[in-house]
């Protein structure tokens, strides 16, 4: 079954790489944002199956824009996995704390991006 998928990161090359992993390895329909406030406006827009969600980002970072994606009716039921460096143990304690489905970690291996989504979110 195709999936669409929003991908929120302010650097070019993993949204890029992301994005072809998705769209070669399962075929899934990919969208972009390069900012947390262009990837709610696009989330409204799309209605994503799913958000894949950077973690650090100027101006609105990861976290906040979790938070209001899930202050918006219109998102706030779209599963959001976040997508981070950080891999202290406070840090991934923290964001699992916000409610999001699953972190997973950069660098990521673009052979199995869209199966640590699909197990994340258990889709089969």
């Amino acid at each position: 079954m195709s999936r669409t998928i929003l991908i929120i990161d302010d650097e070019d090359d993993i949204r890029e790489v992301a994005a072809l992993s998705l769209e070669t390895v399962a075929g899934w329909q990919v969208y972009m944002a390069n900012s947390g406030a262009q990837g709610m406006a696009r989330a409204v827009e799309i209605q994503p199956d799913a958000i894949l969600l950077d973690v650090m980002m100027p101006g609105m970072d990861g976290p906040t824009t979790f938070r209001e994606l899930r202050k918006n009716p219109a998102t706030a039921r779209i599963p959001v996995l976040l997508l981070t460096a950080k891999v202290q143990s406070s840090d991934q304690r923290r964001f699992a704390d916000l409610g999001v489905e699953a972190i997973l970690f950069k660098p990521f291996d673009p052979l199995t991006l869209s199966d640590q989504i699909s197990d994340a979110l258990g889709w089969s």
